[in-house]
């Protein structure tokens, strides 16, 4: 049985749904879901993993993770150290039913990982197509970070995510993965909605009242209390299979009448084992 390290949240939730809770040793300090994943050993946070951790698990193989800059350094470290381990470096989701089946292979469980895959894919497809065809396609302003202002290019799956509930990534015409802009920026931009996902920043730490009043936004639509959601960056920022919950839930705020509130425990659906 092979004894497996995540250095990510996005790879600890792969791992859990490709049913592999029994043989993770440890994770990086950010990972929280599902709940059972608190009672694991800590290497640290997973931009500065602690590789003397990692290595007194005595890992057969460590899922690393590039989606955030400043991982380069633990890659870098589980080479030097000769660490068996596996990089996952998603950019759109699609990279993320690659990295079920890549993840799957290399852990031995493979024909789960295709089924794990595949459900992803079509819960993809599922959502998409019960979308309202025929209207104004809502404009949506991501924003990662508030000082200086980052928000997801057209490199990102935050791109993909605008696209599959009917939407437009305000940023998605820069050919980037993230884009540093300022408020007034996005103001020129004529976004409808402002969607609030700050990195590893949980929900109750941000007061709406302070994006609301920022001066180059007053008066403006997408500024109003009822066009600014503040949602969970965990359904959003991490390239998994929970990006499901994010995505459904935006439907839901979007388009009510057609979707309700997914379940958060269950991300590829509640009739999924």
């Amino acid at each position: 049985m092979k004894r497996i390290v995540s250095l990510c949240p996005s790879n600890t939730e792969i791992l859990f749904l490709l049913g592999l809770k029994d043989r993770i040793v440890g994770v990086d300090n950010f990972s929280d879901w599902p709940k059972e994943v608190e009672q694991l050993p800590r290497c640290g946070p997973d931009l500065d993993i602690d590789l003397d951790k990692v290595k007194a698990l005595r890992p057969d193989l460590v899922v690393a993770s590039l989606s955030v800059p400043g991982m380069e350094k633990n890659i870098e470290g589980l080479r030097r150290e000769g660490i068996p381990h596996l990089v996952l470096s998603p950019k759109r989701i699609e990279d993320v039913a690659d990295d079920i089946r890549r993840t799957g292979e290399a852990a031995g469980v493979g024909e789960r990982a295709e089924r794990v895959a595949e459900r992803f894919e079509r819960r993809l497809e599922e959502i998409k197509s019960k979308v309202p065809q025929g209207r104004p396609k809502p404009r949506l302003y991501w924003e990662w970070w508030p000082k200086p202002v980052f928000t997801p290019g057209r490199r990102n799956w935050l791109n993909d995510v605008s696209e599959i509930v009917g939407g437009v990534n305000i940023f998605g015409d820069v050919d980037r993965e993230s884009v540093q802009t300022d408020w007034e920026g996005v103001a020129r931009r004529e976004p409808d909605f402002t969607l609030i996902v700050w990195t590893g920043v949980p929900i109750d730490r941000i007061r709406k009242e302070r994006i609301t009043g920022r001066p180059a936004w007053r008066g403006k639509p997408f500024a109003r209390e009822d066009r600014v959601h503040i949602l969970e960056e965990g359904w959003y920022c991490r390239p998994s299979p929970r990006l499901l919950t994010g995505i459904e839930y935006l439907a839901h705020l979007l388009y009510p009448e057609v979707f309700s509130p997914p379940d958060p425990d269950a991300p590829l659906g509640r009739d999924w084992a």
